[in-house]
């Protein structure tokens, strides 16, 4: 009998290892992304299909690869590509099908795709735009909020990116350890944005994606193996070992979200912190610091906080001022704006969040209404409040973020 259910169950499985699935075809196809993207589509509707009626395979990403390797091979012979062809046949080095237990199997394979992907022919936001759809298989919504950019324009990004590419034969270009210094700033980009979308998925059940946050520790792992010495590799490290520490805390039984000054600290990964500090340790020995640096500093003052009110705000805007002043981005003048309020009161941090309300970037997104919301909650003004969480439910699309806004807007309204 058929298990309706099973497409369904298809979606997390393809997601989770689309990327390495990519890498691995992709350096099998001689480099050409675009031909490994099209036969694992094709997997995947087969599975579809498939598995409903025969059964779950007992390895199903062995299965997809097998699948997918097949859809190369007939397209290779079908444009006469017999060099290409030729190697794709020869022995695998990495027996994919037995990864799903040990996702370090292949370390390095997915970071050689992102290098690939980040080849200096290509602009800097092309290059990440390519690195986030291609090899991390993040939707375009979650492109779009990485990048800061509307979904058509995240997408022409990549199709444009994917032409180049293909004209240039980038993807014939295997990367070697020496390529990683003259890529590092989008390899590092595309590291943190992994990491920003499992820690706080754009859609979803669920607040946090684990997996997307440990793969960004594994991906940023190796690169500070290849690159002991560059700062800023260890202060982003840093900046993810001290945010991931909180995740135990940052939702509640139910996977309702919980803001920072209500977590329960005894949850936190005191070892992830320990690791953390001595990241920023060693990131911090070259001045001047670095924005994954200074960000890593932030985080430090949250960590070694051990009551929420014990947090140093006055520190934190400072080092909020020293971060603007190296990426005067707009997630850094919200959060700037936040960390004023926390010091200065809710007056002095709504008036900074007013003078950001026409950036189109923060527009895009449910951050800064959401911001809005609550320090006109605070100041007593519950009919503006209300109006600003409505604006940011209209944006928010994930559901612990989405119920707590529904909360507070219930609050209130009722007041």
């Amino acid at each position: 009998m058929a298990d309706p259910t099973l497409p369904d169950a298809i979606g997390p499985l393809v997601r989770a290892e689309w990327g390495r699935l990519v890498a691995t075809l992709s350096r099998s196809a001689g480099g050409d992304v675009a031909l490994a993207e099209d036969a694992l589509q094709t997997a995947v509707l087969a599975a579809v299909h498939q598995w409903p009626h025969q059964g779950v395979p007992a390895q199903p990403v062995g299965w997809l690869l097998r699948t997918a390797r097949h859809k190369v091979v007939d397209q290779l012979r079908r444009t006469e590509r017999g060099a290409r062809l030729g190697r794709l046949l020869q022995p695998d080095p990495i027996v994919l099908p037995e990864l799903p237990e040990d996702r370090d199997a292949i370390p390095d394979e997915r970071l050689r795709l992102i290098l690939v992907c980040c080849h200096p022919d290509l602009s800097q936001v092309d290059r990440v735009a390519l690195t986030l759809k291609t090899v991390c298989g993040l939707t375009t919504p979650e492109l779009a909020r990485a990048l800061l950019l509307d979904p058509r324009t995240a997408q022409q990004r990549v199709v444009r990116a994917k032409k180049r590419v293909r004209d240039l034969q980038l993807g014939w270009t295997d990367p070697h350890p020496d390529d990683l210094p003259g890529r590092l700033a989008a390899v590092l980009q595309v590291v943190y944005v992994i990491f920003t979308e499992g820690y706080a998925a754009t859609h979803g059940a669920a607040l946090v994606r684990t997996r997307l946050c440990e793969e960004a520790l594994r991906l940023g792992a190796i690169v500070a193996h290849h690159l002991p010495d560059e700062p800023e590799v260890h202060g982003l490290m840093a900046l993810m070992l001290l945010q991931h520490a909180r995740t135990p805390a940052r939702t509640g039984p139910h996977g309702e979200l919980v803001l920072l000054p209500h977590q329960d600290r005894t949850l936190w990964d005191r070892q992830q912190i320990a690791r953390g500090q001595v990241a920023l340790g060693r990131a911090a020995r070259r001045l001047p610091a670095g924005p994954y640096t200074l960000e890593a500093a932030i985080a430090s003052v949250h960590a070694r906080a051990e009551r929420a009110e014990d947090t140093e705000w006055t520190e934190i805007l400072q080092l909020y001022d020293l971060l603007w002043q190296v990426a005067p981005l707009a997630p850094v003048a919200l959060n700037r704006a936040v960390a004023r309020a926390m010091v200065e009161g809710p007056a002095a941090g709504l008036a900074a969040l007013d003078a950001l309300g026409d950036d189109p970037q923060l527009q895009r997104g449910h951050l800064l209404p959401a911001a809005r919301a609550d320090l006109l909650r605070r100041l007593g003004q519950r009919t503006a409040a209300a109006a600003a969480y409505r604006r940011a439910l209209d944006r928010v699309g994930n559901g612990p973020e989405r119920a707590f806004l529904e909360g507070r807007l219930v609050e209130v309204e009722g007041s």
